[in-house]
């Protein structure tokens, strides 16, 4: 079986390459694909065609992306959490340096220096006393929201020398055995931005956090206090931070969100959304991005999707797979089985996994299912979509 790929941003040959050309059409040109590759692409508002099955998105974040609607269509949409984990670690590292030792505003001093070498060096010794910074051992950083990007920044503090603290009420196992034992467990988020020289925030933008960072979060925060934002830019109130720095209640914010409010103030480095623009990260969010479609077009498996819940079953050989979305009901699994059982199918292998309102449902049956049977299926109500794989 062939499968269609639309190709919605350049996407690397790296995460292509996953993708064979005799298993594959893929392209940015491609009608009626059977799934959506993205990077930065707005699908709000957009039209996408019946035949898609899935979304990819070779990032972290998905605000870009309408999750509800698709959900009710039973479109999984897929991200890539923790492959630009490291771009994003390393640029936040550099920001904390930029912050604790004044270099952007330092840098601009110097370079705008004119005159003899004599006259430059009178104006570095009477100048440099303006951009006086603090070293980081023993400084506290706050680091809020301890997903892949968030345990990987907090262990680098550690190893900078820095006393960190994490909040994340939502901290998966698989992060918390990541995160360094030095690394102190804040459950209050007021408490941890009380306590805090730098805070960071790597959390995604949803509903729950926009305006996460907003007056009164700032309020509690040290007036020498630096706040790091290369999340999401809506998750930091800017006119909060922008009333902070000028009434000196904030020492300064660093982000990756430039904005008409912020480029005006000194206290203020704004950077042009750099945190995965590396090589590298680009080249492993396509490559997990592809595998994740992949799997899913291929055996129906569902890995880091940002809507429906992780489902992987191994095919047991010599069967037919049914893959079905559908909401979060009781009875379903019963009703499948029921109609697979009038059809003279036999269960074969089954996996049901639910997230919320959503669930997720794999059936290997020994026979053929038939179009009329899958079209029962489908009827059930609380089927959202259902297929052959």
């Amino acid at each position: 079986m062939t499968f269609t790929i639309k190709t919605l941003n350049a996407i690397s040959k790296v995460g292509l390459n996953r993708l064979p050309e005799a298993d594959y059409v893929i392209g940015n040109d491609v009608e009626n694909p059977d799934a959506l590759l993205l990077r930065s692409a707005n699908l709000h508002d957009v039209e996408i065609p019946d035949s898609v099955l899935a979304v990819g998105r070779a990032g972290a974040g998905t605000n870009n992306i309408p999750i509800s609607d698709y959900s009710a269509k039973g479109i999984p949409v897929f991200n890539t959490p923790g492959a630009n984990a490291n771009a994003v670690k390393e640029l936040v590292v550099a920001a904390i340096f930029l912050a604790a030792r004044n270099i952007i505003p330092a840098a601009a001093f110097a370079h705008r220096l004119e005159g003899t070498a004599e006259e430059m060096n009178k104006a570095v010794e009477a100048g440099k006393k303006h951009f006086v910074g603090f070293e980081l051992p023993g400084r506290t950083l706050a680091v809020v929201g301890l997903g892949a990007i968030g345990v990987e920044v907090a262990n680098a503090a550690v190893g900078l020398g820095m006393r960190v603290m994490g909040y994340d009420p939502a901290i998966t196992v698989e992060h918390a055995w990541n995160l360094s034992s030095k690394v102190e467990r804040v459950t209050n988020l007021e408490a941890i931005l009380k306590r805090a020289d730098i805070v960071t925030v790597h959390v995604p933008l949803v509903d729950g956090t926009r305006g996460l960072i907003g007056a009164e979060q700032l309020g509690v925060m040290r007036k020498s206090a630096v706040l790091i934002n290369f999340a999401r830019g809506p998750i930091v109130d800017v006119a909060a931070v922008v009333a902070a720095l000028e009434e000196g209640r904030l020492r300064g914010y660093v982000c990756d969100f430039p904005s008409p409010e912020l480029n005006k103030h000194d206290n203020v480095v704004t950077l042009p959304h750099l945190g995965a623009s590396t090589n590298e990260a680009e080249e492993n969010c396509a490559y997990m991005a592809a595998e994740e479609i992949k799997d899913y077009l291929e055996n129906g498996n569902v890995k880091n999707s940002v809507n429906f819940p992780d489902a992987e079953l191994a095919r047991t050989e010599g069967t037919q797979r049914v893959a079905i979305a559908n909401s979060n009901v009781p009875n379903m699994v019963g009703q499948i089985s029921t109609l697979l059982a009038d059809a003279d199918l036999n269960i074969s292998d089954l996996l049901n996994k639910s997230r919320g309102d959503l669930a997720y449902t794999l059936v290997d049956v020994d026979g053929e299912v038939s179009a009329t049977v899958l079209d029962h299926i489908r009827a059930i109500d609380g089927v959202l979509a259902a297929r052959v794989v």
